[in-house]
């Protein structure tokens, strides 16, 4: 990839390092956004590293050019911990010459899967006696976004084990020592206004006010022009198949039906697009490949306005874009990796074990929001129809979108359309105490309180409220003492803000970083 378009942040800079200069177990995350996606392309093609990339899903394995969790492991679709020791793979050397392991998506994992993983791992990598067998584990995602599928049996089954459904509710995860980097910039979004409330609805702390900027975007009867390129995001699979086949419907002219193949071995659950794809001119898709020649992305949006058809090679489908730029588009075909280890080159390789040939197309009037994670859009209407029923659902339809413009909502959006399991903002926030305590221990951040204090000195601190809403701000320490909020005592700090130009009063346990300043 072009490192040219990359902006090298400190955080960027951080995770690099760790996860390449380090054996440090490594979880990144940040909001929708901020370059995750873009980090795990540039690590897996610049590291040195022994490496195996996962998802937990087939579509997730195919966009990250990797394997899943259950394929790479062996790992039938009902595991549990106490089943990995019937397992007996055939290709043990594999997994004892692996540096690290990448798992994308990492908060749709499970907790008793990661604990498969670390069973797994501790018999047949290299050392037997280290979490995840001395593998050094990186984890990509953001708990905000959507969880782990679980059924309703399985539920009542996990809650006899385990705390919660997430990866950081296994005993895996908490019997290992993680290193925590979050990605804060947005690069899909510029509006600082939208930015604010895109976190506010992240972490379930949005205000009416916020609510009120939103619901003006609200317009039930709003039909999209032709051309207009919007993207309606649904609740249900079901809902989104019925607008694309209306609207498909409405169109004149016959449709042409083009039949992907599939060669060796590629589930159809796995496939980016429909086996078999009916498409017409007119028709708004959206493109499932980065182009070779850089003319469209994986997400990008466009419409049919020519099918070129051809007898004795491809039919050629023209597509405009939503940049206006016209595109001849033809088959393309995806890849479906397995990891082995080649003892000739001494290295992990990928093997293609089955390959799809379509059109790099979808009907995309409508799609999913479960489909649209990771991709962005210019022009969104979001109908919620009876209301949201994940947790992190809202947060991903609306940050699909690059700008407040161009969004259009179908119904108002109330505080319970926002579902956060509180679960994820203690985990976060507490995690991040706790490292933050290893760092900088809380003697040593009283030390430095004390002496801003006598030499009447700023500083700066990074502060995260148990909301896990995080900020940076520079301050004139002026007590440090016990102090009580809500019926509860802490050692507080009372200081000058000067980013709110008052005095305010801070738990120092929630004070993450200290820095003196001239």
């Amino acid at each position: 990839m072009a490192t040219s378009s990359i902006e090298f942040t400190e955080e960027f800079r951080l995770a690099f390092h760790l996860a390449e200069e380090t054996r440090q177990n490594l979880f990144i995350t940040g909001r929708a956004g901020t370059g995750k996606s873009t980090f795990l392309s540039y690590f897996r093609e610049t590291t040195k590293k022994q490496l195996a990339v996962l998802a937990p899903t087939g579509v997730a394995a195919v966009n990250v050019r990797g394997q899943t969790i259950h394929s790479f492991f062996g790992f039938r679709p009902d595991i549990t911990p106490e089943a990995v020791r019937d397992i007996r793979p055939k290709r043990k050397r594999l997994y004892r010459e692996l540096d690290a392991i990448v798992i994308d998506e990492i908060s749709m994992v499970r907790a008793d899967l990661l604990d498969c993983v670390d069973a797994f791992l501790r018999r047949f990598g290299p050392r037997a006696d280290e979490p995840f067998g001395g593998i050094q584990m990186i984890f990509i995602g953001d708990l905000y976004q959507l969880p782990p599928v679980v059924t309703s049996r399985e539920r009542r089954i996990l809650r006899e084990l385990y705390p919660g459904p997430y990866f950081f509710n296994s005993k895996a995860f908490n019997s290992a020592l993680f290193r925590f980097v979050e990605f804060a910039k947005v690069y899909r979004q510029t509006d600082d206004r939208f930015i604010k409330i895109l976190n506010a609805i992240r972490n379930n702390t949005i205000t009416e006010r916020e609510l009120a900027i939103l619901n003006e975007r609200v317009n039930p009867d709003f039909e999209p022009p032709e051309g207009d390129f919007f993207v309606h995001l649904t609740t249900t699979n079901r809902m989104a198949e019925r607008v694309n086949l209306e609207r498909l419907r409405r169109l004149k002219g016959r449709g042409v039906t083009y039949f992907g193949l599939i060669e060796g071995d590629f589930p159809e659950a796995d496939l980016p697009t429909a086996l078999e794809l009916k498409l017409k001119v007119g028709a708004q898709v959206m493109l499932l490949n980065n182009d070779s020649r850089g003319r469209w992305i994986n997400g990008d949006i466009g419409r049919i306005i020519e099918i070129k058809r051809h007898r004795d090679s491809a039919d050629a489908i023209v597509v405009e874009l939503s940049s206006g730029e016209v595109v001849k588009v033809e088959p393309f075909t995806w890849e479906r990796y397995e990891f082995s280890y080649d003892p000739e080159q001494r290295r992990v390789v990928t093997e293609v074990t089955g390959i799809f040939t379509q059109y790099p197309l979808r009907l995309a009037w409508a799609i999913t929001i479960h489909k649209s994670q990771g991709l962005t859009f210019d022009r969104v209407i979001i109908d919620i129809g009876r209301g949201t029923f994940s947790h992190g659902q809202l947060y991903v339809a609306l940050s699909r979108c690059r700008s407040l413009e161009g969004l259009i909502l179908k119904r108002p959006i109330s505080k319970r359309h926002v579902l956060l399991d509180r679960r994820i903002v203690r985990f976060l926030t507490q995690f991040q105490y706790r490292l933050a305590e290893e760092r900088l221990p809380f003697e040593q951040k009283m030390s430095l309180l004390r002496e801003a204090i006598e030499r009447k000195k700023e500083v700066e601190i990074v502060y995260l409220k148990s909301s896990d809403v995080k900020t940076r701000r520079r301050v004139l320490p002026l007590q440090l003492g016990e102090m009580q909020y809500e019926g509860r005592s802490f050692v507080g700090l009372r200081a000058f803000c000067l980013l709110r130009n008052e005095e305010r009063n801070f738990n120092v346990a929630k004070i993450l970083d200290v820095q003196l300043k001239n």
